[in-house]
């Protein structure tokens, strides 16, 4: 990318003036997307999940914590890996502290499919110490809403409200919808350089774990081979146990 140009004040004021209009005008139509997302009916979650977490056994009405909603981050991190999927482990780089969604009546959770000892061992190693995590292993919950797949896991976020013990699945979010948790290209985005993406054969190719930037040995976070796939139109059979879920209709029944 060549280097901006170079202009008076104040005719880069006039430029940031005009920009300025096409930002309101974004901003408006985020909030009139939220708009639209809080106004989406939800489904009744009717089965009874069970993870495993450093205290025992939780359900998934254990994981709003007495709070009224619930923001799960589908984590990818496969049984058989040994570290947690590198873009995943960006947007988990990206929460902070919990307590500013605690103040709105909203608890947060990571939910993978590695067993607990595997994500306890890379949570310490990343340094996540405030963000809770429990292992769906064993469980339909991320065939159920279709983050484990038969040629693996996928990225997503999703969100529940309770009404007393009765759970309700409101959103999913996937693909670049989850780009919005990435809160380093927020900032990358004011830059005059941005994200340098265009020259690499996908966005995603300079991604590393934060600790393995000086790593020549450091792992991508590979093929996005999810893309297209859609996620909302039948749940998985799983592949790590007996197949109790069954194609069916979307959503968790």
């Amino acid at each position: 990318m060549s280097f901006p140009r170079i202009v008076s004040r104040e005719e880069w004021t006039v430029e940031r003036k005009k920009l300025l209009e096409q930002e309101k005008a974004v901003t408006r139509a985020r909030d009139g997307l939220s708009a639209a997302r809080r106004a989406m009916p939800v489904v009744p979650v009717e089965k009874t999940y069970t993870f495993t977490s450093p205290t025992g056994e939780v359900t998934l009405l254990d994981l709003f914590q007495g709070r009224r909603q619930l923001i799960v981050r589908h984590f990818m991190f496969d049984p058989k890996w040994e570290e947690g999927c590198v873009g995943c482990s960006m947007q988990a780089d990206n929460v902070g502290d919990l307590s500013h969604m605690h103040a709105r009546d909203t608890s947060f959770v990571m939910i993978a499919r590695a067993p607990l000892e595997k994500i306890e061992a890379f949570k310490t190693r990343m340094g996540w110490s405030h963000i809770p995590w429990v292992s769906s292993f064993g469980s339909d919950f991320n065939y159920d809403f279709n983050v484990s797949m038969e040629k693996g896991e996928l990225p997503a976020v999703s969100s529940f409200i309770r009404e007393d013990d009765k759970i309700f699945h409101a959103s999913s979010v996937f693909d670049r919808g989850g780009e919005v948790f990435i809160n380093t290209y927020n900032y990358l985005d004011v830059t005059p350089l941005g994200r340098q993406e265009e020259e690499l054969a996908h966005p995603w190719d300079w991604w590393r774990h934060h600790d393995k930037y000086d790593s020549a040995e450091a792992a991508n976070p590979g093929e996005n081979w999810w893309t297209g796939v859609d996620k909302f139109k039948t749940r998985q059979v799983r592949h790590d146990g007996p197949a109790t879920a069954q194609q069916a209709e979307a959503g968790a029944q």
